[in-house]
């Protein structure tokens, strides 16, 4: 087989899967990720514009909304042009691109959960101290850290396949996968697989240590502690381990459509398993954390409110 060094671009084969239907995903699609830009950008907006939740937990929230909107930019309007196109390539540079987008968001996602988890571990283990420990000027350094270690860590890993010589263009995907690329390439493939192996563990463990830390003492305190502080615990740790536990989820159906072959499962439930960590994730979290933080939710009605009467 012929290398090919200098490939422009990639054939995504999973979408001639689709057949007909075809158009019923675009509608679906359409109204998922409309529904995901106007939750996330009102949550948004909303926390920007009123002072009383300039907190550090709202802040990590925008955050996390910011990164919802992100990684559902980086794939969702991919997905409507390849839904309607007959010709399933993708241009390289925009394959690496968009490899680029969805790797930094669920690494970013997961440090996200991570350094909310912490701070809800200071407000219950720590209240009297708290202001002391997650100052609004801390929480924002601590988000810009996050992202700009996210930005690097996969910049170096795109860098690294980049440069592989390849020996092929066909990817069993409906969106581009650094590890199905790198699965293409006619070299030795060894530094890739090391420091993919070793950005995995970071991905993983960096986020995870702080998290079984923070939820360590958090059951400390819960079985120490009041009823009142128990129903406390549950009541502001409960949207943030359903978050965590569904983006974990996600991310493990990911990778194992990715490593291992699929082909017998009906193509619905792999292209829903497959692209579950950015479907469900960024509707999930605006409801979860709106409809369970009072502070936002009145804050919200608020403004619905308010614009009612102007409008009357």
């Amino acid at each position: 087989m012929m290398v090919n060094s200098t490939l422009y671009y990639f054939i995504l084969s999973t979408y001639v899967e689709v057949g007909t239907l075809k158009y019923l995903y675009f509608i679906l699609t359409s109204l998922l990720y409309t529904t995901i830009l106007m939750v996330n950008m009102s949550l948004i907006v909303v926390i920007c514009m009123h002072r009383n939740l300039h907190e550090p937990m709202y802040i990590f929230l925008c955050s996390l909304f910011v990164n919802e909107l992100y990684g559902g930019t980086g794939l969702f309007p991919f997905l409507l042009v390849q839904l309607l196109s007959d010709i399933h390539t993708v241009a390289a540079p925009i394959c690496y691109l968009q490899i680029f987008c969805l790797y930094t968001y669920g690494q970013i996602e997961f440090c996200n959960l991570a350094l909310m988890s912490y701070d809800r571990y200071l407000a219950i283990c720590h209240p009297l101290q708290y202001n002391t420990h997650m100052s609004l000027n801390r929480a924002v350094l601590l988000i810009a850290v996050i992202w700009l270690y996210s930005f690097i860590k996969f910049l170096i890993t795109l860098c690294l396949s980049v440069t592989l010589p390849l020996c092929g263009n066909i990817i069993h995907s409906l969106y581009c996968h650094n590890y199905l690329i790198v699965k293409l390439a006619c070299s030795d493939t060894k530094v890739n697989n090391i420091y993919g192996i070793f950005g995995s563990v970071l991905t993983i463990v960096v986020p995870l240590l702080p998290i079984l830390y923070s939820y360590g003492k958090i059951l400390q305190v819960c079985f120490s502690g009041s009823i009142q502080t128990r129903k406390k615990a549950v009541v502001t740790c409960a949207p943030h381990l359903a978050s965590l536990m569904n983006f974990s989820f996600g991310c493990m159906f990911e990778i194992l459509q990715a490593r291992f072959d699929t082909a017998s499962m009906p193509t619905a439930l792999r292209i829903v398993l497959s692209l579950y960590f950015l479907l469900i994730q960024p509707i999930l979290n605006p409801v979860m954390y709106g409809l369970q933080l009072s502070k936002i939710r009145n804050t919200f009605k608020h403004v619905v409110c308010y614009r009612d009467k102007d409008t009357v």
